[in-house]
């Protein structure tokens, strides 16, 4: 599962991590990522450039705007199988940069809890995209994150995790043919690159941004003084 994630790197180092020229509108960090939302992400036609897309897969054969749950993610084991990816898989996969994203833990409330990268780089999530004409003809071009199952960093939290690239596998998932290859590249990273740790709640709230959402949560001092 991937339900929310975070894009605060710093330009200039973006654009090195990925090998970028700059984007389709100016880059705005972005705290608290949401479904539906337009957010960031790398295509094989245009691997220099950063694009905004909406975040919820709308396949290019939908006859409406859907009005469920939106396809935010789709299962590493099924994505070469399903109608709706099976077309994706072999020509329109993209990278959706961030830089951390977020899962919860039920204990009595909801406890958000940020994965990031041990070294604190970005990362690149794999994704599949697709472009839908709406029946006036305005165009939306969607996304939707390949997860897999958890490494064992993520595993005491949830049982998926998205499908994180290696940075050496990212010009592969971009333009590789070979299916038997692509996926191979659908594992989980390694726990032991990652690091993970609470962050308030603001998180919680959709419409929330801003650096104290990344923020590590303080711990209570059982031992201060009242």
């Amino acid at each position: 599962m991937c339900g929310r994630f975070s894009l605060t790197t710093e330009e200039q180092r973006l654009n090195e991590f990925f090998r970028l020229a700059g984007g389709e509108e100016p880059y705005v960090p972005r705290y608290n990522g949401a479904p539906t939302q337009n957010l960031a992400v790398i295509t094989g036609d245009e691997p220099s450039k950063l694009r905004y897309f909406r975040w919820g897969l709308i396949p290019f054969w939908a006859k409406e705007l859907p009005r469920s749950s939106p396809v935010i993610n789709a299962r590493a084991e099924s994505v070469g199988e399903k109608p709706m990816f099976r077309r994706l898989i072999t020509g329109q996969r993209c990278l959706v940069p961030a830089d951390g994203f977020y899962e919860w833990v039920r204990a009595g409330k909801k406890q958000p809890f940020r994965f990031v990268m041990a070294d604190g780089s970005p990362f690149a999530m794999a994704g599949l995209w697709d472009a839908w004409k709406s029946p006036e003809g305005g165009l939306i071009r969607s996304f939707t994150i390949i997860t897999t199952e958890a490494n064992k960093l993520m595993e005491p939290i949830h049982d998926r995790m998205p499908v994180i690239l290696e940075k050496e596998h990212h010009e592969a998932w971009m333009g590789e043919k070979d299916e038997k290859l692509l996926q191979k590249l659908l594992r989980p990273l390694p726990g032991s690159k990652m690091q993970v740790y609470k962050v308030s709640d603001l998180v919680n709230k959709v419409s929330a941004e801003g650096p104290e959402l990344i923020r590590p949560l303080a711990e209570p001092d059982l031992f201060s003084a009242d």
